[in-house]
């Protein structure tokens, strides 16, 4: 009986310390899994929720897609300006420069630098808002593809094709065009 014993716990041995691999494949790769007991607390996973996509909403709405009507474009800002007075004293759309003027010296409409608002005092501030007024915007706020200091005599800015459009049609015979442009509407503080 003691043969039986001895022959039972060698077999236990020698299947204990065996490694079951096939041939051709590199232990080093296989993947430990760690076992967990059955009294493991689950609290540790990642649960699921709602996700906060409010800021996302937010980005999201701060673009709109309106419609740029354009009634000439050039680098030079005293020849656009005469245009932009011509077309008031001819249509009676009236002019609204948002307080900007041109510096000759910057090369640079912009904020007077004593400005109110100490943040857009010296820079550009583009119209952002559907209006039907004139004025005079740099043409790379409305086209990304454009120069950087092309300047547009902008004769209104719509929410819907068919108003730029009918906006198109009282311009004639200037040969003016509209635009589809994503303008930021959001805050700019």
């Amino acid at each position: 009986m003691k043969v039986q014993y001895l022959l039972l716990i060698a077999c236990l041995l020698v299947a204990c310390k065996s490694k079951h691999t096939k041939p051709g494949i590199d232990s080093s790769k296989i993947k430990k899994l760690k076992v967990l007991p059955a009294s493991y607390n689950m609290s540790n996973r990642a649960i699921q929720t709602n996700a906060d996509t409010s800021e996302i909403d937010e980005q999201r709405d701060a673009y709109a897609d309106y419609y740029v009507v354009i009634a000439d474009t050039g680098l030079n800002y005293y020849s656009l300006r005469d245009k932009m007075f011509e077309l008031n004293h001819a249509t009676g759309v009236g002019i609204d420069t948002m307080d900007q003027y041109y510096d000759k010296q910057k090369d640079l409409i912009k904020l007077p630098d004593n400005y109110d608002d100490d943040i857009l005092a010296g820079q550009y501030v583009m119209r952002r808002y559907p209006s039907k007024t004139l004025s005079l915007e740099y043409l790379q706020s409305y086209k990304n593809d454009s120069d950087k200091k092309m300047i547009a005599l902008v004769t209104g800015i719509y929410e819907n094709k068919s108003s730029a459009d009918s906006a198109l049609k009282a311009l004639q015979p200037i040969s003016a065009l509209s635009i589809k442009s994503k303008i930021y509407i959001g805050c700019i503080h």
